[in-house]
């Protein structure tokens, strides 16, 4: 049985735990207002971004001057998975869930025989990652000096994937990422980014029955527009993890406070009773020592 000071210890221990995950709790409620409202901002931009791109890969579909980024590599052997977490931890389950989802799209790659190739962004999915397919890394991208992410590092990582694409490095690339839905709900995401998908746009064209004429050629637009798209979806990506990392943090570090209040009142009722029962002890000691007189 502890000793009432160790219970002591605990309890004073336990109290300035609670204080540090109350302060985190404060400081990501504060962040995530301003997360939250960069992605919900950069939502309406991305969709029509994409909604505009989806009518030019069509109207240049099946023609063999549309740019590469459409048309792929002629091949879907070589996979980059881009993994991107946080730099930093006590935020629940959020990194473990990107992680999850991009381990599992690994396995089904590898059973089927293709070669999987992983560029991760933010050191928690490395550490994950590594253990197992630490032969697979190509590359890292290190964001922990950054204090608010911004669309140069979108191009960062955006240039890279267009480098290695140009290069015949890998065929399909992936992004892996939370979309941030609420505090308490953050959903794993997966995106290919090159070669660019559509198939859930519906364009302008198609609502309203309205034909384009487009002054250069599709395929010159689509050129110019694609390496921009896929900095775009990757900006967005980076902020909804950005939003999902705060909102993740800030229930996180609620539901420590709360443990650590009720391991308090815990151990305060141990340490009266122990307390009690060490008066009692020495009362009884007292009045057996009175009653040998």
């Amino acid at each position: 049985m502890p000793s009432l000071k160790d219970l002591k210890n605990r309890i004073e221990s336990v109290k300035s735990t609670r204080k540090i995950t109350k302060a985190m709790q404060m400081v990501a409620a504060a962040k995530l207002r301003r997360a939250q409202e960069a992605a919900e901002a950069a939502r309406p931009y991305s969709e029509r971004f994409n909604a505009v791109l989806a009518g030019l890969a069509k109207a240049a579909a099946g023609s063999d001057a549309a740019p590469k980024l459409v048309r792929g590599s002629g091949s879907d052997q070589v996979h980059l998975l881009v993994v991107m977490t946080a730099e930093r931890g006590l935020c629940g389950g959020f990194n473990s869930s990107i992680v999850k989802l991009a381990r599992a799209k690994a396995q089904d790659l590898l059973a089927a025989g293709k070669t999987v190739k992983i560029l991760t962004v933010g050191k928690k999915g490395r550490e994950q990652l590594k253990r197992e397919y630490a032969d697979h890394f190509v590359g890292h991208v290190d964001l922990s000096g950054i204090r608010s992410v911004g669309y140069d590092n979108a191009q960062g990582i955006a240039t890279d994937l267009l480098q290695r694409f140009e290069a015949d490095e890998f065929d399909v690339a992936t992004i892996f990422y939370n979309t941030f839905q609420n505090v308490v709900t953050q959903i794993p995401t997966e995106m290919q980014v090159i070669p660019a998908t559509f198939e859930d746009v519906e364009t302008e064209a198609e609502d309203t029955g309205l034909v384009y004429d487009y002054e250069p050629s599709e395929e010159a637009i689509l050129a110019t527009l694609l390496p921009k798209g896929v900095a775009t979806a990757i900006f967005a990506a980076l902020l909804e993890n950005a939003a999902s990392e705060q909102g993740a943090r800030m229930s996180a570090m609620d539901n420590a406070t709360r443990n650590a209040g009720e391991m308090i009142d815990k151990l305060t009722i141990e340490f009266n009773r122990s307390r009690q029962a060490v008066i009692t002890n020495e009362l009884i000691e007292i009045i057996s020592g009175a009653e040998a007189l």
